[in-house]
Parts: C-alpha cells; sequence; structure tokens
C-alpha cells in the first residue's frame, strides 16, 4: 500500500473548536529515547514551532528505555490535560506487542493513549558497518554464515523494531547474529560507527549524514518504496524479504481520556506545524515526508500496524527483558 494512502496529507481542523483549549503551562513532550536520534530531532523541530503557536513553552523530555516502553508509560500514566505528550516511532507498535506477548504489558496502544498526529513519515535504513562485505541482506547473511562467533546486531531494546526485523532476517534468510539491545538509535549508531556492531537499524534522518559519509553503509530500505534521498538502496521486499517490510513514522499522542477541545488544539497546531514552510524544509532536509494528518487517519495506520506485527512476535516468540 502507498505510503500517502495510510499517512494522507493534513486536513484543516475546525477552527473554533480548536480555539476554544489553551494549555495552562508548559507543555511535556515526552521521547522515549536518549537525545540525538531522528525522534529526538523531530520532536525538537516540532516543539519549537509549537511554543512559538501557543504562546507557551513546549519542551522536550528524554526517557529512553525499554525500546520505547519506559517513557510511553510515564505519558500512559500522566494526566489527560493535554500538558503531557508522547512524541514516539514505529517502535511503539513492535514493543508493545513484545509486551503483550511477554505477559507484561504496562499500557496498550489502543486503551491508554489518543493519537493527535503524525509528525513525519521516516524511511527506516537497515545498516551495516563499511567493513562488512555486503551490499544487500542476501550478501549479509552469506557472510555471516562464515562467522564464528556470529557477528553483532544492535537495536534500540528488546521488542524493538530492529531487534523484530534482526530476528526475521536470521529466520527468512538462515543466518545467525546476536542481539545487542540499546536504549536508543543515537548510542547504537555510535557502536556501529566504531565497528563493535556490524549491523543495526535507524531512521533515515539520523542516519543520513553517516551514510553520505561513507562511515555506515545501508543495504535495505524498509519501507514500501525506495527512500527518495537514496534511491539505490532497494526495499527489503525488493530483496525477496516482505516479512520485514514497516512503514516508518513518527507521531504525536496524548493520555487517553484527554478532552476532545485539547485534542482539537494540539491536532490543529501540529497539522498547522507541519505546513509551516521552514519546518516542512527542514524534516525534508532530513529525508523524511512532513505529516499533519487527521487524528482518527492516524490512528488507524498505527492500529493496523501494530495488528501486523503481533503475528510476527508471536511466531519469533519475541522476548522482552
Amino acid at each position: 500500500m502507498h505510503r500517502r494512502s495510510l499517512f494522507a496529507l493534513p486536513l484543516l481542523a475546525t477552527p473554533a473548536l480548536a480555539q476554544a483549549w489553551q494549555p495552562a503551562g508548559t507543555i511535556r513532550v515526552v521521547v522515549p529515547f536518549p537525545a540525538g536520534g531522528t525522534t529526538d530531532i523531530l520532536a525538537r523541530l516540532y516543539a519549537q514551532r509549537l511554543t512559538e503557536t501557543l504562546g507557551v513553552s513546549v519542551v522536550v523530555e528524554n526517557r529512553g528505555g525499554g525500546g520505547g516502553s519506559i517513557g510511553a508509560d510515564v505519558v500512559a500514566k500522566a494526566a489527560p490535560d493535554g500538558q503531557t505528550l508522547l512524541f514516539h516511532n514505529l517502535t511503539f507498535s513492535t514493543t508493545t506487542a513484545a509486551l503483550e506477548f511477554a505477559g507484561r504489558a504496562p499500557h496498550s496502544i489502543e486503551r491508554d493513549f489518543a493519537p493527535i498526529s503524525l509528525g513525519a513519515n521516516v524511511p527506516m535504513m537497515l545498516l551495516v558497518h563499511p567493513s562488512v562485505p555486503a551490499n544487500n541482506i542476501r550478501e549479509l547473511a552469506a557472510w555471516a554464515r562464515t562467522r564464528n562467533p556470529p557477528p553483532f546486531y544492535g537495536s534500540t531494546g528488546p521488542g524493538s523494531t530492529i531487534n523484530l526485523i534482526g530476528e526475521v532476517l536470521k529466520r527468512d534468510a538462515n543466518f545467525a547474529m546476536e542481539h545487542v539491545p540499546f536504549r536508543g538509535a543515537a548510542p547504537l549508531v555510535q557502536d556501529m560507527l566504531a565497528g563493535r556492531i556490524q549491523f543495526g537499524g535507524d531512521q533515515l534522518s539520523s542516519s543520513l549524514a553517516h551514510i553520505r559519509a561513507n562511515t555506515l553503509k545501508p543495504i535495505a530500505t524498509l519501507a514500501t518504496q525506495r527512500a527518495r534521498a537514496l534511491p539505490d538502496i532497494p526495499t527489503v521486499r525488493e530483496q525477496g524479504f516482505a516479512n520485514a517490510e514497516l512503514l516508518g513514522w513518527n507521531g504525536f499522542f496524548a493520555p487517553a481520556r484527554t478532552p476532545e477541545p485539547a485534542l482539537a488544539r494540539l491536532h490543529a497546531e501540529v497539522a498547522a506545524a507541519a505546513r509551516h514552510p521552514a519546518l516542512a524544509a527542514r524534516i525534508e532536509e532530513l529525508g523524511a515526508e512532513p505529516g499533519g494528518n487527521s487524528a482518527a487517519e492516524f490512528g488507524a495506520a498505527v492500529h493496523a500496524q501494530i495488528n501486523a506485527v503481533r503475528p510476527l512476535v508471536r511466531e519469533l516468540r519475541m522476548q522482552v527483558e
């Protein structure tokens, strides 16, 4: 399915409803990963613009760990008053499914969160250290089979997107790798750059500079279509691994039971920010596509994704530490 059919272009909010709610003070945007990754970068871009338009400080708070589940749980348990928001990415779906499978889910995407809007579509890239003699997944698998002990692959935590994709590829391409979990993409990439981790994944926005500097090598795109910034890198489906295909996204959520006037105002401001020329241009410079779709469209796409990954998590018996 084409990406825009899931995460549609911005829609106009109803002005009267959107303006009925005013924030009481500083709005906290929880990013469930350390500073420096794509999700953090995008959250800060939006926070700067929202500070200007809402007339209150919008601050980003990094709460990494647990594949994003620790920060998400902070928001799930926050007061539903519009003053605490979550800015998460596609790992929200995979980690939640893995925690459900383990019987340890502290929250539910469907029950405990109200979607606000997509912030950006961001392709997820599969990457290797330049020393790895592989330019695609099959070459990676062939190389890994010659390694004893097996090579390492990094993820942003047990149950995270790259943990799931790593296990899918190990099964479907028949090779071994040892999983090394990190608290976020930024420390994972640092270990990949140092050569301590041979394989991993990152959102294109935060890895593009390393790819252009030839310090990381892309071997596949997880999305349904090739990344515009890297048109020569085939998708996982093109390489014969459709089970590893996942749409990349970053977006805003509020705690469930947040009043509708607050959600409407927050959506209107996020959608307007996504359309703002300077912010949209900055997002596109990062190899991403600005969001701003309706809450219903965003929520439906996220729910469709978690329903798609739940069977994979069960089949692979994903473990959450």
